[in-house]
């Protein structure tokens, strides 16, 4: 019995791959926006469609584009979504400032499409948009929490700052039940091999199977609050069951550094990373963040959210899958 339809921006993502999965166990109908691509590119969410239950009554796949008003209008006309997830965006920092113009069309300026499009169809339905820790950039406060002044330190921050205050201003504005989850880094084995914490455990695979004997990383000092993806999926529901929408800050409370990952994981496979890991200028950001702590303090009392897996698990685990993935054992 299907109790409520979503939809998702950026389905074929990390979190919106896990996000399909949990709704899907509550029994909701989900739709997912996807891009035009000569390419499948639906690999974190291919295993679904393997259940005819699934794909004929509960998971539906449209093209759109969050740079595309028309699109996003016509399908929130078609499927008068209960709840709005909106996960898609250009989500790596280093890249956003190579392409800044495109990071702020489909990172700001698409969440304005997609809050215009609730406004101007008058459906009823709950947003939620994916706010970053990245706002917090050059920190004021240490931990960060709701209230912690932002000073973003890339154009992706800065375009998720936007969407960030337009969600509270469309909330105000035109009492829209729209939130926002500040969440801090969250990784997975489904990370894409282009984010420090895969690239490691991905890499770690290789020089096991080897397949390579170089790490190629950039700033090993920066400290990150990292969580399990599949955690923090849930807090962004959460949040939309709430008979009020705010605003909260989704961490474990903890950082580490990229050498705190590297050891761990490395460790782990029974390896010394200063035998395999270089020094590259090229992975050093423009602007740097030092250091992400997060205080969810209003989510674990409100929401009565908190994370499962701890740091060293979520290493773990990723080492282990990419082992997997390779076909190889750690020593």
């Amino acid at each position: 019995m299907i109790i409520k339809k979503a939809l998702i921006t950026g389905i074929t993502g990390q979190d919106g791959s896990y996000l399909t999965e949990f709704l899907l166990s509550k029994n909701y109908q989900v739709h997912g926006i996807i891009r035009r691509s000569s390419s499948f590119n639906t690999s974190r969410i291919d295993h679904l469609f393997n259940d005819p239950e699934i794909i004929n009554k509960k998971l539906f796949l449209h093209y759109g584009d969050l740079s595309d008003s028309s699109s996003i209008s016509r399908l929130l006309e078609k499927i008068v979504p209960d709840e709005i997830y909106n996960l898609g965006a250009q989500s790596h920092v280093k890249v956003s400032f190579d392409i800044p113009e495109y990071t702020t069309d489909i990172d700001a300026t698409g969440t304005c499409r997609l809050l215009d499009a609730i406004r101007d169809t008058r459906i009823k339905t709950k947003f939620y948009q994916a706010s970053s820790s990245e706002m917090f950039g050059k920190v004021q406060a240490i931990p960060q929490l709701e209230t912690t002044p932002f000073y973003p330190r890339s154009p992706y921050a800065c375009a998720k700052l936007y969407s960030h205050w337009l969600t509270v201003n469309f909330r105000e504005s035109y009492g829209l039940f729209a939130c926002s989850g500040i969440l801090f880094n969250h990784e997975s084995p489904r990370r894409g091999q282009t984010f420090v914490t895969r690239k490691i455990t991905h890499t770690l695979a290789e020089i096991l199977a080897k397949k390579t004997n170089k790490l190629y990383l950039g700033n090993l000092d920066a400290k990150r609050d990292w969580g399990f993806a599949g955690d923090y999926i849930e807090a962004m529901w959460l949040m939309l069951q709430q008979d009020i929408a705010d605003d909260y800050v989704i961490a474990t409370g903890e950082t580490y550094s990229v050498k705190d990952f590297l050891d761990e994981a490395f460790e782990y496979a029974g390896l010394d990373w200063k035998k395999y890991v270089e020094i590259s200028e090229k992975y050093f950001r423009p602007a740097e963040v030092d250091l992400l702590i997060g205080d969810a303090s209003k989510a674990k009392e409100k929401l009565g959210w908190k994370p499962k897996v701890n740091f060293k698990q979520l290493v773990r685990m990723m080492v282990d899958a990419d082992c997997e993935l390779l076909g190889v054992k750690r020593k």
